[in-house]
């Protein structure tokens, strides 16, 4: 993962729902909450994204992939490729294979274990 990570110039964006999730999937990571917040504190990791603003997009997401079934931050992300054309996901998540932005296109992925 940290090969992955090193081809990303910061600031990586991301939505408050990726936030929620991460801090939640950190809590028993040691110092993993307090880098997190270092990480937003610094602004490698920016909060890019309004869910007022993108609210009927996201809904539509939901919609459209309740068989997988699409979390809130996943549909995000998938607005996210979207609004930002020429970027790529960075995942673990395996459910981004089956995602796609603007109805048709594959999302670029970066995944420690996925192949893309």
């Amino acid at each position: 993962m940290a090969q992955q990570l090193s081809q990303i110039a910061p600031p990586l964006l991301t939505c408050e729902a990726v936030i929620s999730e991460t801090w939640f999937l950190l809590q028993r990571v040691k110092n993993g909450q307090e880098t997190l917040l270092q990480l937003l504190h610094r602004r490698q990791i920016v909060i890019q994204f309004d869910l007022d603003v993108e609210l009927a997009t996201v809904v539509a997401l939901l919609t459209r992939y309740q068989s997988v079934p699409v979390s809130l931050a996943d549909a995000e992300l998938v607005r996210m490729a979207e609004l930002y054309p020429n970027s790529c996901v960075f995942t673990l998540d395996s459910d981004f294979q089956i995602y796609r932005k603007n109805r048709d296109r594959p999302i670029p992925l970066l995944s420690p274990q996925l192949d893309t």
